[in-house]
């Protein structure tokens, strides 16, 4: 059985080499587009940690420190 990715590299050996550029086009666009999505991700997961932090408990005990 093929999977997906050996299918689509007998795809890309077949045709030629312009439309090599179109396919190499979208899968970098597909790779921007995840790690995008991935460093979204991580800012979202950041941000709310530093929530727990902002507290006047723990700001009164840091004043001191």
């Amino acid at each position: 059985m093929n999977t997906a990715k050996e299918r689509l590299l007998k795809i890309i050996d077949e045709i030629p080499d312009q439309e090599v550029d179109k396919i190499l086009d979208f899968a970098e666009h597909l790779k921007i587009k995840r790690e995008k999505r991935l460093t979204e991700d991580l800012t979202k997961a950041s941000e709310s940690s530093l929530d727990f932090w902002d507290n006047d408990i723990d700001d009164e005990v840091w004043n001191d420190v």
